[in-house]
């Protein structure tokens, strides 16, 4: 309860500051009238999902957009308060000089508030529009992104070798079956020679994926389909009636997978084979660090291959990599992550600028990096969670070839 007082009470101030750039910039009435309803309305939903509808901790396509129309609205006014705060602080020195040191009359020019408002309006609009249209398009914005990786002791037969990547379906938040359909065949139309889905499936429940089991049974890759479980799979994020319908809940999506077509890994391996040369393929439960599940287990995963062996593996979190993947015996040349979902908002602008929030929560955040010879590419993901939206970060189908030898400088 106390933290419900807590957010209205700082709702209500945030308001405030642009309700009064609202009126300091025009005096239509109707205006003045529709700021506020839509500022009940955006936080009414809010408390409305998430107090009488929320199912627990389950977040909801409803949660969501109720969460993604409040963030969208206060990022209005929490532009618009240090804008605005500012000039009141500035005029209130002002004022004080004019009467206690000066013996002055206070000197207050309206049309200075008017075009402070009109700025910090202007300014506001920038993220306000960007959110509102991350809910509309950017969601579903899908981007193919390519790279070439080049390694000396890769097998012959696996030159140019492309891999496609998907991390992060999140089924539960779906709501275009015709767009999921179009990524489905963006993902199928790259012709790639192996699928490998770095988990998180569904937001938290095997039944979510139920709608979607057909859309991504039709994807196709040669050598096969395989995925691992990301953090979200295991259901941890649900009140269950019992730990047996937990438990009932993940080999539900276990088997969801196997009808799909991929072939899930569980701290395990297989190998892919050409021509009669292989490379292994490497699969772990979720490992992440700062309170997410460690059921994965590279020492296990990774018992039954050979040390020269050249690995690719899969690890949904990217913190596993700098934990525990660089510093094991054994060298993995290539690990697929996801989990970060890039924070569904940042700037990049290839060549220029790439920046997210996220980058000060993890290392290895979007892209490719290397270290020690061994590469991680961290996937941005195909779905979304939480905001119902993506900004600047889109939704992403990674393919990587590998080629043999030195890459040319």
């Amino acid at each position: 309860m106390t933290r419900w007082i807590i957010f209205i009470v700082v709702y209500i101030l945030l308001t405030a500051y642009g309700f009064q750039a609202i009126k300091t910039i025009t005096k239509q009435v109707w205006v003045h009238y529709l700021f506020l309803a839509v500022a009940l309305v955006v936080v009414g939903n809010f408390i409305l999902q998430f107090t009488v509808v929320s199912e627990g901790r389950v977040l909801s396509p409803a949660k969501s957009y109720a969460f993604g129309f409040l963030l969208t609205f206060m990022s209005l006014n929490i532009v618009l308060v240090p804008i605005l705060l500012g000039e009141d602080i500035i005029r209130g020195v002002f004022g004080l000089y004019d009467r206690f040191i000066a013996k002055r009359e206070a000197f207050y020019i309206p049309e200075r508030r008017k075009f402070i408002s009109q700025i910090g309006l202007g300014l506001a609009a920038i993220p306000f529009a960007s959110l509102l249209y991350g809910m509309y398009k950017g969601k579903y914005n899908f981007r193919v992104l390519k790279y070439t990786l080049h390694f000396e002791d890769l097998p012959d037969a696996f030159d140019g070798y492309r891999i496609t990547q998907i991390s992060d379906i999140h089924s539960g938040s779906f709501d275009n079956k015709e767009k999921i359909d179009y990524a489905v065949n963006l993902i199928n139309k790259q012709e790639s020679d192996v699928l490998l889905f770095t988990g998180d499936m569904v937001n938290n429940k095997a039944t979510e994926m139920l709608p979607w089991k057909e859309t991504f049974a039709r994807i196709k890759a040669a050598d096969g389909k395989y995925s691992v479980l990301g953090n979200h799979d295991y259901g941890d994020y649900v009140d269950w009636d019992s730990e047996e319908a937990k438990v009932q809940n993940l080999e539900d999506l276990k088997a969801i997978q196997k009808e799909i077509g991929f072939d899930l890994l569980l701290n395990e391996h297989r190998y892919l084979e050409k021509d009669g040369q292989k490379i292994a393929l490497i699969g772990v439960e979720n490992w992440g660090k700062g309170g997410f599940k460690k059921a994965g287990d590279l020492k296990k995963a990774s018992s039954q291959i050979q040390p020269d062996d050249f690995k690719v593996l899969m690890s949904h979190d990217p913190s596993h990599w700098d934990a525990e993947v660089l510093a094991h015996d054994y060298h993995y040349h290539l690990t697929l992550s996801g989990h970060t979902h890039g924070m569904q908002f940042g700037i990049e602008i290839p060549g220029w600028i790439k920046w997210s929030p996220v980058k000060w929560r993890y290392k290895q955040w979007a892209g490719i990096y290397e270290q020690l010879g061994q590469y991680i590419n961290v996937n941005r993901g195909f779905g979304y969670l939480g905001y119902p939206g993506r900004v600047g970060i889109w939704p992403e189908i990674t393919v990587i070839e590998l080629k043999k030898g030195v890459k040319e400088a």
